[in-house]
């Protein structure tokens, strides 16, 4: 998957038990230079994704780093992309190496990796997150 936008979290993200009282915390834009690059200090950033998922209701996914992010001391935390769900994507891109990492927009960064379920959902997601950021 490709990378579109990185952002700073700016706030404090809450989650409950049933997330009744669950919050994000707020997050701005980092601006890519006038070639389409950035540099990252070390530290934690969103990264949203080009690519709007549309998973089929057998399939699930995960997701890895591309191995050339882990070797510049980068890597990205995911979650799991369950059947049914569509949307745009964000990960946790988190930059371990001291002297930061550049990145460029649009670079791969991440391989989902599918695995068709034993049987179709009756409903797939319909969380919060459903359609989340589809805008082009």
């Amino acid at each position: 998957m490709t990378l579109k936008e990185v952002r700073i979290i700016e706030g404090i993200g809450a989650l409950d038990f049933d997330n009744s009282k669950r919050s994000l915390p707020e997050s701005q834009p980092l601006e890519f230079d006038a070639q389409g690059w950035i540099h990252l200090p070390k530290g934690i950033y969103k990264v949203l994704f080009n690519e709007i998922l549309n998973i089929p209701k057998n399939l699930a996914a995960t997701a890895r780093p591309r191995s050339t992010l882990i070797r510049c001391g980068a890597t990205l935390e995911t979650a799991v992309w369950d059947a049914g769900y569509r949307g745009r994507s964000e990960s946790l891109l988190v930059v371990y190496n001291p002297k930061g990492f550049r990145l460029r927009k649009n670079a791969r960064i991440m391989q989902l990796l599918f695995y068709t379920l034993k049987s179709e959902v009756k409903e797939g997601y319909s969380g919060l997150y459903q359609n989340e950021n589809t805008k082009l």
